[in-house]
């Protein structure tokens, strides 16, 4: 299927690992332009190792998205130095790094950087980078949520808040820049083998008595099982698929949206 995605400009932020780095790559192998922004140093590196087709290319920029600042000067130094975006995924994700249930057993500066995180650096990306495509009259806007911001899970609730509030906030760009020619989905991971997922179970493992710790293969398989009808991890490439399909021509009516690939683990009446 052709996309239509070869020399176009796209921004993800938080796309120096995990489902993040996925969707990076897969822009780059349909030829797109990709500028990478990201917390950690290693997105430099990993940019230039980025895998593109003919007329692709990528860039990385050790970016923090909490900072809003330092985003705009980002998104300005892209403007100048690769042109004027097109696509711009907000891939940014973070964990309390503790078991919250029941929520009294964290505390409220527990909350602070996850919601700064996932929330607030997805309204900084989208408050720095969106008038430009609305002048221009295209564009997409994506948001990396999760499945624990619909269904409130009690594994860690400033993220399920936190993706709660992005979904919710993703709902209302789309209405927003909509008349502009602009679209705003959301796409929502279920089980994937990252590392913050990973952190899901080292919070869950060290709350358990010694005789019923777990290794993360043996819990997650088990999990897996149990949440998802389809019984089986979802992978970040299956996210990625979704991600530059919902940038491409063929997704020209789909705004708004929060999709989930989950294995069947939300499903609405």
């Amino acid at each position: 299927m052709d996309l239509g995605l070869g020399g176009k400009v796209v921004v993800v932020v938080g796309g120096a690992r995990g489902i993040g780095a996925a969707i990076a790559a897969e822009f780059g192998r349909e030829g797109a332009r990709v500028a990478i922004l990201d917390a950690a140093p290693a997105v430099v590196e990993m940019a230039a190792a980025l895998p593109c087709e003919a007329g692709g290319r990528a860039s990385g920029k050790q970016v923090d998205a909490t900072d809003y600042a330092a985003v705009q000067e980002a998104a300005a130094r892209i403007e100048a130095e690769i042109g004027a975006w097109d696509h711009v995924v907000y891939a940014a994700g973070l964990g309390s790094g503790k078991l919250g249930f029941p929520f009294w057993n964290l505390e409220p500066a527990d909350w602070d950087r996850v919601l700064r995180v996932n929330l607030m650096g997805a309204v900084h990306t989208a408050h720095a980078f969106a008038p430009s495509m609305s002048r221009r009259g295209a564009g997409t806007l994506l948001f990396l949520a999760s499945v624990a911001g619909q269904i409130g899970s009690q594994t860690d609730p400033p993220y399920s808040a936190a993706k709660a509030a992005a979904i919710n906030f993703a709902q209302c760009a789309a209405r927003d820049l909509a008349p502009f020619g602009v679209r705003v989905n959301c796409i929502c991971p279920g089980m994937v083998q990252t590392d913050l997922n990973r952190s899901v179970w080292q919070a869950w493992n060290a709350r358990q008595p010694e005789a019923d710790r777990r290794g993360y293969e043996d819990w997650g398989a088990d999990k897996v099982s149990r949440v998802a009808p389809l019984g089986r991890w979802q992978q970040p490439g299956e996210i990625a698929a979704l991600a530059v399909y919902l940038a491409s021509h063929h997704a020209v009516n789909i705004t708004g949206q929060t999709l989930n690939v989950d294995g069947g683990q939300v499903m609405h009446a």
